[in-house]
């Protein structure tokens, strides 16, 4: 495969943070999507692309562990590694680090190709296979 892994920075706003300007837990699922759609927008993948020919790509199960609070005005770094080649299915581990490079947080989330005309889990497009190979 080609390109496996790839790193964001992510500049923590104000409005992500809760009373005690701790991230709210609800903003991971966000960070973990902004990095897994650049990952794949360098591979040249367009989401909007596959999503306008009938593929979908929903969150099937999404894992975090939380090791330290990230908090408002933070960078912190997502790093997105594909964990192995996709079938139905494709898994993503992440890191969230700060910038001292401590890990602040680990997750996982599993996504499934779905033929969105049948509502059925489909194979990944050509393209997307030719892409992580080339």
């Amino acid at each position: 495969m080609g390109i496996k892994q790839d790193e964001i920075e992510i500049r923590v706003r104000y409005a992500e943070t809760d009373q005690m300007g701790v991230v709210h837990h609800g903003n991971y699922a966000l960070y973990l999507e902004m990095a897994r759609i650049e990952w794949l927008r360098k591979l040249n993948i367009s989401y909007r692309k596959m999503e306008e020919e009938g593929i979908g790509l929903p969150v099937v199960s999404m894992a975090l562990n939380f090791k330290k609070p990230i908090l408002y005005d933070d960078v912190i770094k997502v790093k997105t590694q594909l964990k192995k080649a996709p079938t139905a299915m494709v898994e993503f581990d992440y890191e969230i680090l700060n910038d001292l490079g401590q890990i602040m947080c680990t997750a996982s989330v599993v996504l499934a190709f779905l033929d969105m005309k049948t509502k059925r889990p489909t194979r990944p497009p050509k393209y997307f296979l030719d892409a992580l190979n080339g």
